[in-house]
């Protein structure tokens, strides 16, 4: 069992039915999927940098991404519909927990300048996004196999209702948030 996932059955179950007052443990919020997304706009000029970026992504969590096609077409981007535009990968079980533990033990405080992330990145339903600016901060990525510094955006899926009991939530499960 990912070390994460016992952690949230023994403390994080716990402490959150005291601090919100649930009747039953089937209301405590949980982490439902992690979904990481890489947008290419190059690659429409040049295939190799999807390759490339898919490579990254399995790297990085251990999953083929899939490929994402543009769902229309736009002239001033000299896009067509069908065109590949990115790729994205979803995260459940413990390959989730597995990617989790990595993101905050490892990938955030390899961050330049890191003094914790946003708390307003809440989406209004106890889901969190966050992005990264470079592949570079992951230690599966070697430096001197990279064709281009590319960003990604990490997608954390909760059953919380509300964005104070995902932060809360995330909060014991250990990701550390800026104090405001």
């Amino acid at each position: 069992m990912p070390r994460l996932k016992d952690k949230y059955k023994t403390e994080v179950t716990s402490a959150l039915m005291e601090e919100f007052a649930y009747k039953n443990i089937m209301q405590v919020p949980e982490l439902k999927k992690i979904v990481v997304n890489v947008g290419l706009g190059e690659a429409l000029q040049n295939s190799k940098f999807l390759d490339n970026a898919v490579g990254d992504i399995t790297q990085i969590v251990g999953q083929r991404p899939v490929i994402t096609r543009a769902k229309k077409s736009i002239a001033t981007f000299k896009l067509r519909a069908g065109n590949p535009i990115g790729t994205k990968v979803t995260l459940r079980g413990n390959r989730m927990w597995d990617f989790l533990d990595r993101l905050i033990g490892v990938a955030l405080p390899r961050q330049r300048d890191f003094r914790g992330i946003s708390p307003n990145s809440f989406d209004g339903r106890g889901n969190y996004t966050l992005g990264f600016r470079e592949q570079l901060v992951w230690p599966e990525i070697d430096y001197d196999k990279i064709d281009k510094i590319r960003g990604m955006e990490v997608s954390i899926v909760t059953s919380a209702t509300t964005d104070e009991e995902g932060r809360r939530l995330l909060t014991l499960l250990g990701m550390p948030f800026k104090r405001s």
